[in-house]
C-alpha cells in the first residue's frame, strides 16, 4: 500500500490540473501533434470536388455510379516524459522546487495524452538512467508516472543526458512526441539529441529558477552544489562575488543554449517564478500553425 499523503499529492495534481486540460491543453494537444497516418474506414458516394485517387473503381463498375474511399487517421500516438531527477531538481527559491513544477507540467501533457487515447512513457535520469516505464494508456498509469516524478530516489546526484538520450534511441521504435525536462546543466550532449530528433520530435523543456540566474545581495550565505554535495560561505552583498556569479551563470547558460541551438530540437523555457503552463501552451499553439 502507499503512504495516505503520497496519493493525495498525486490526487491534488489532477485536480489542478484537471480544468486546463479540458477546457484548453487537450484540445491544443490535439491540433499540434498529427496521426501516424490514414486507415480505411468505409465507402461513400462521389460529391465533385472528391480527389479522383480515392474513388473505389470496383465498387464504382458494381454499383454503376462512382463512390470513394473513406480514410480515418490514426490517431494513437505515444509520448514519453523524460525527466532530470539529479540534485538540481530538488532547488527552488520560489513557491515550488523545480521538480514540482515538472510534475504540474508532466500531469498536463499525461492527461491530455490520454484524454486523446494516447499512450504514456517515463524515463528519469541523472548520471545514467534511473528508471524507464514503458508507454501505457490509463489514468492509473499517469497517476504511477506522476508518482515516481514527485518521489522517486535516484541512486545519483549528478547529470548525463547523453546517456539517456542513447538509451531512448535504442529502446524506442516507433515515431515518439518526447519531452525532456531538465535544466540542461550538462555538456557534450548536443549529438546524442540531435540524432534522436532524426527519428522522433523531441522538445527540451528548460527548467529554471531564478536564483540560479541572479542572487540578492543579503549577506554571508553558505551555499551549495546539489549534485556535487560541496559548500561554500560567500558574501552575496560584495560586489566581486556579484560580478563573478553573473558572469559565471551566464557564460554556462549561454554554453548550453549553443548546444540546444545545434542539436536542432525545439524548445521551451520554463521558469518557477512565472505561469508554468503558458509556454507549453504557447509551444503547442506554434506546432498547430
Amino acid at each position: 500500500m502507499l503512504p495516505a499523503e503520497l496519493l493525495k499529492k498525486v490526487k491534488l495534481l489532477e485536480i489542478q490540473t484537471r480544468k486546463l486540460v479540458n477546457s484548453l491543453f487537450a484540445g491544443e494537444y490535439h491540433s499540434a501533434f498529427k496521426g501516424q497516418g490514414m486507415t480505411f474506414s468505409d465507402f461513400r458516394e462521389y460529391v465533385p470536388g472528391d480527389d479522383v485517387r480515392n474513388i473505389s473503381w470496383t465498387l464504382t463498375a458494381r454499383a454503376g455510379k462512382p463512390f470513394i474511399k473513406k480514410y480515418d487517421e490514426e490517431r494513437e500516438l505515444t509520448l514519453m516524459i523524460v525527466v532530470d531527477v539529479s540534485g538540481s531538481g530538488i532547488f527552488g527559491s520560489q513557491d515550488h522546487l523545480k521538480i514540482e513544477v515538472i510534475a504540474y507540467l508532466s500531469a498536463l501533457l499525461s492527461f491530455s495524452a490520454i484524454k486523446n487515447n494516447d499512450r504514456v512513457g517515463l524515463l528519469l535520469f541523472s548520471n545514467q538512467v534511473e528508471k524507464f516505464v514503458p508507454p501505457k494508456k490509463g489514468r492509473a498509469h499517469v497517476h504511477r508516472i506522476l508518482r515516481d516524478i514527485l518521489f522517486f530516489e535516484p541512486k545519483n546526484l549528478q547529470t548525463n543526458i547523453t546517456s539517456a538520450m542513447e538509451h531512448l534511441r535504442n529502446v524506442l521504435k516507433k515515431k515518439t512526441h518526447i519531452f525532456i525536462f531538465s535544466d540542461f546543466m550538462d555538456s557534450g550532449f548536443e549529438t546524442a539529441l540531435r540524432f534522436l530528433s532524426r527519428r522522433h520530435s523531441v522538445a527540451a523543456c528548460v527548467v529554471e529558477d531564478p536564483l540560479e540566474i541572479e542572487i540578492p545581495k543579503i549577506g554571508m550565505v553558505e551555499m551549495g552544489d546539489p549534485e556535487t554535495g560541496e559548500n561554500v560561505t560567500v558574501d552575496t552583498s560584495s560586489a566581486l562575488f556579484q560580478k563573478w556569479f553573473k558572469q559565471e551563470s551566464q557564460k554556462r547558460r549561454d554554453s548550453r543554449n549553443a548546444e540546444l541551438r545545434r542539436a536542432k530540437v525545439d524548445r521551451i523555457d520554463i521558469r518557477t517564478d512565472k505561469n508554468f503552463a503558458d509556454p507549453l501552451i504557447a509551444f503547442f499553439k506554434r506546432k498547430h500553425k
